[in-house]
């Protein structure tokens, strides 16, 4: 079974379960990693307002154990796997336009596949996904864009 295939068949099973727990998922991956696969699963509080709400424990160990009962009934999954159900972390990446939408304001991290000026790591206030290029505002406020292509991650910034 395709890799995309086991992320779509994750998001059908979780979505109601999710939303009736308050919570969506962030995004999912199915690797392999040395001699084992691991099914990872990123959940993530759906946003109320302005107040940003994260992900404990209790919510992982609840779509853990929903999950692995879903997936052993419908068996989706021919080889062994270890399941992984956690938050997105503070300095969670943002893949799908969605995620910029939500985080446009917030500060992130830049991380290029070829340097740009002499650069491959930028940091800025995101002002969104736009024609499939990344912006961000420098602490001068001027705007920089980027081929959403020649990026390698785009990362929420943790700034203490």
């Amino acid at each position: 079974m395709a890799k995309k295939k086991i992320t779509e068949i994750i998001e059908e099973i979780t979505t109601d379960f999710l939303a009736e727990n308050g919570l969506e998922l962030y995004n999912s991956e199915f690797v392999k990693e040395g001699k084992d696969w691991f099914l990872r699963v990123y959940i993530d509080k759906i946003p109320q307002g302005d107040e940003e709400e994260y992900v404990c424990t209790d919510d992982c160990e609840k779509v853990s154990r929903f999950l692995s009962a879903e997936l052993d009934r419908i068996d989706p999954i021919e080889q062994n796997y270890y399941l992984e159900v956690s938050s997105p972390g503070m300095d969670r990446v943002l893949i799908t336009e969605k995620h910029f939408e939500r985080f446009a304001g917030h500060i992130v991290d830049i991380n290029l596949y070829k340097a740009v000026d002499g650069r491959k790591a930028y940091q800025g206030e995101l002002v969104g996904l736009i024609d499939d290029k990344i912006i961000i505002k420098d602490e001068k406020d001027n705007q920089i864009e980027f081929p959403k292509e020649q990026v390698s991650k785009t990362r929420l910034a943790v700034i203490f």
